[in-house]
């Protein structure tokens, strides 16, 4: 008897295509993101981080939207939204970018694919940039239009990544580089294969283009992948928070800019090109920052979770900042976390007080990433990562 059709609140939080077939192998829990279900929950989440960074897990991301963006000036309004220079995107190629508004917050933090001259999608973090890019396109007086394509990706990730999808696709997806992307065609089911990934380790994200094919497409991925120790799985907190990576809403909202995150390779101020924030990024640049991103270690015993509020920080009996996100990593034997603090306190070595859910506690100002900071795993090819694992 098939119980999934009950699951839920209602038909205004939408399942993705694949979500069947992720009740089916093993989904326990669902969180909401961009008023999807997303899987939160496939047992033990030290052992889903374990099968990312030994062996490989298939992630359904549905919840990633696009917003699809095209007509003759779609390049000119794409750069509108973005402090980050995209005239030299080619086609076929992803760029990690900002989404800023007029005061420099930062609203998303996508991937861009450039999928012809005058075609681009945003691949969203959780927030309604579909609603904000149509707001601007109406005051824009450009020739654009704005749209959420039938698009749902699967992310692929680990180090045998590589191997089951030269099973799945042939020699051929080898040799696509990291950040770039293919049209392709897995069993007659319409994809793009791109080499990114939510995760800092090797992967792929399979961006189905038809909805009719989820459950098939997950299924042939996971017949394929079994021999490999593919297992079923989730985003992993401790992977993520390990590779600096950010979740928007805990460590990126509205509220806080490029500076502050110390992304300021995704800004380019001398660009001729205009962009939304340009001039609240000029003198966020030239007055410099108060608060600043730092990696925390954390004392006490190991964090049983991620943290489930922003937990304030203390130095010297002042309040200098919150703890967006924490966990405990088994590999490193830590706790880890990313902080967002008064530039006074951010140096390293820096000693602070938490407050946590179990009480106060000492953590130190380290640096980020704690693990691979160069992202060598992820943008190893996956020629080599599958020679390495034969």
């Amino acid at each position: 008897m098939n119980t999934t059709q009950d699951f839920g609140f209602g038909t205004q939080i939408r399942k993705s295509p694949y979500f069947d077939a992720t009740v089916r192998w093993g989904a326990q829990g669902f969180s909401v993101y961009n008023h999807m279900y997303i899987p939160r929950d496939f047992g033990d989440p030290e052992q889903n981080f374990w099968n990312l960074v030994n062996d490989a897990i298939l992630c359904d991301v549905g919840v990633e939207r696009q917003v699809e963006i095209t007509g003759p000036d779609a390049a000119r309004f794409v750069q509108m939204l973005t402090p980050r220079d995209l005239s030299n995107m080619s086609v076929g190629q992803c760029k990690y970018v900002l989404i800023t508004n007029a005061d420099g917050g930062i609203l998303n933090d996508p991937i861009l694919l450039k999928l012809g001259e005058n075609q681009f999608w945003l691949s969203l973090a959780d927030s309604d940039i579909l609603l904000w890019a149509q707001g601007v396109a109406v005051h824009s007086g450009m020739q654009v239009s704005i749209s959420e394509p039938d698009v749902s990706p699967l992310q692929l990730q680990g180090p045998k990544s590589g191997k089951i999808m030269q099973a799945l696709f042939g020699d051929e997806i080898l040799d696509l580089r990291y950040y770039w992307f293919r049209e392709m065609e897995l069993d007659g089911i319409p994809l793009i294969v791109s080499r990114t990934g939510w995760s800092s380790e090797l992967g792929y994200e399979l961006y189905l283009r038809d909805s009719a094919y989820g459950d098939a497409l997950w299924e042939r991925i996971m017949a394929v992948g079994m021999a490999f120790g593919l297992k079923p799985g989730h985003t992993s907190s401790i992977r993520r928070i390990e590779g600096g990576m950010l979740s928007y809403h805990a460590d990126a909202d509205i509220h806080t800019n490029p500076f502050e995150l110390g992304l300021d390779r995704l800004v380019n101020l001398d660009m001729e090109a205009d962009f939304i924030g340009k001039f609240a990024l000029q003198r966020i640049r030239d007055n410099g920052i108060t608060h600043k991103q730092v990696g925390l270690i954390i004392d006490g015993d190991p964090l049983a979770g991620p943290n489930t509020s922003f937990w304030k920080i203390n130095h010297d009996g002042n309040t200098v900042g919150k703890v967006t996100s924490a966990v405990y990593s088994p590999r490193l034997k830590k706790n880890i976390a990313l902080a967002m603090v008064a530039v006074e306190v951010a140096e390293l070595g820096t000693k602070l007080q938490v407050f946590t859910h179990r009480g106060e506690t000492t953590a130190t100002v380290v640096e980020r990433p704690f693990f691979d900071p160069r992202k060598s795993l992820a943008a190893t090819g996956a020629a080599d990562a599958a020679q390495a694992s034969a």
